[in-house]
């Protein structure tokens, strides 16, 4: 691979320290978390002990206050690992900056030192069972009542969704305004009448909990409304662009560590009395795959510059979503395909990142929305 000039020494410094905690906190336990359905508490308390939650959130709510290339390492190393029930980056990257970017100085001082320290465990709740790219079709409603907000309907597919304290929840306070009605309300967990459902069995990620979550005639503060009532949708799009970078860093990272664990691999494994390395199909492969990601790797370092001088523009990061996610498929599938029948034995890294890999055409809009908006800033 080029040597990335993105990152420099401090990071590196941290991406290092990071790395270690992971090998050290998360590696010998993913295994018994996959059967959990979820990861450990204590793994998001020591991560925020050691400032590795919200890296880029300011100082005097327990931050840093650091540059996004800090997230993106957490992204990049969580990955390489092939830690995928990890759900850090969903917190520090999705749904942290919104309370920052939109919430009250009350809020802030009443939500972020426990996001920071990891006593809160957040989740961004759009999805519904009826409604899924189509943010505009949301079905949940909140309808304010003297001091409070009365939320009802349901969501499903939410990262973090059993693990959380406080959800970012996507609701209509005006259903005749369409897109101009739709509002975030903060809903801690313990609110009556919010219940969370069943932990959802997946194809892949399985140490990830991702939730079903009900309202029932839920009672919400009037000031748990995040930012201006109506203004929700436009907090959604503003907020796109580093969701699907963050999406991105991951899957260009996870390709790449997979293609490297399939390099060591073909080099060991023999076939007709040589190493698998050896054939002209393989070396074939291998090439294909490592040009593709030296020039995803190109774009999406491109990317997280843009990002850092604020200038990652929706249809840009669009592009980014959807090449990344379909480099990273398409890689893990070839490198399976490597591996023979081991390849597809869970034994082996490559076939759970065959598995966890395929969301990641689906979540953060899916690659056919991607392509929409591509198309139509063209046309």
């Amino acid at each position: 691979m080029i040597k990335r000039t993105v990152f420099e020494s401090e990071h590196e410094m941290f991406r290092d320290s990071f790395k270690k905690f992971l090998q050290e906190e998360a590696v010998p336990y993913h295994a018994q978390w996959e059967k959990d359905g979820q990861v450990s508490r204590e793994l998001w308390r020591k991560a925020g002990q050691m400032g590795f939650l919200c890296p880029t959130m300011p100082e005097e709510y327990g931050g840093v206050d650091a540059d996004f290339r800090y997230n993106a390492i957490v992204d990049e190393e969580v990955a390489n690992l092939g830690l995928s029930g990890i759900g850090f980056g969903l917190h520090s990257d999705i749904s942290v900056p919104y309370l920052l970017n939109y919430g009250t100085d009350e809020q802030k001082q009443k939500y972020m030192p426990g996001c920071i320290n990891g006593d809160i465990v957040t989740a961004i709740a759009m999805t519904e069972p009826g409604t899924g790219s189509d943010l505009q079709g949301v079905k949940t409603t909140a309808v304010l009542d003297g001091d409070h907000y009365i939320l009802n309907g349901s969501k499903t597919f939410i990262t973090n969704g059993q693990m959380a304290d406080l959800v970012i929840v996507v609701a209509k306070t005006d259903p005749a305004a369409g897109a101009k009605g739709t509002s975030l309300l903060l809903v801690e967990a313990g609110f009556e009448g919010f219940d969370k459902g069943q932990n959802l069995e997946k194809i892949g990620m399985k140490a990830q909990d991702t939730s079903e979550l009900f309202f029932q005639d839920v009672k919400v503060p009037k000031e748990n409304l995040l930012g201006a009532e109506g203004m929700g949708f436009i907090y959604l799009m503003k907020e796109l662009p580093q969701e699907r970078l963050s999406v991105g860093l991951n899957a260009l990272a996870n390709a790449e560590s997979i293609l490297q664990q399939t390099i060591d691999y073909v080099k060991e494994r023999k076939a007709f009395g040589r190493a698998i390395s050896s054939f002209q199909n393989t070396q074939f492969k291998l090439a294909e795959m490592s040009a593709t990601l030296t020039m995803a790797r190109v774009f999406i370092d491109k990317c997280l510059e843009l990002h850092l001088d604020n200038k990652l523009d929706v249809v840009t990061a669009a592009k980014l979503k959807l090449l990344s996610t379909d480099i990273q498929c398409d890689v893990i599938d070839e490198c399976l395909q490597l591996h023979g029948g081991y390849g597809y034995m869970l034994e082996y890294p490559v076939a759970r990142a065959y598995a966890d890999a395929r969301v990641q055409k689906i979540y953060a809009g899916t690659n056919e929305i991607m392509k929409l908006i591509i198309g139509r800033s063209i046309v």
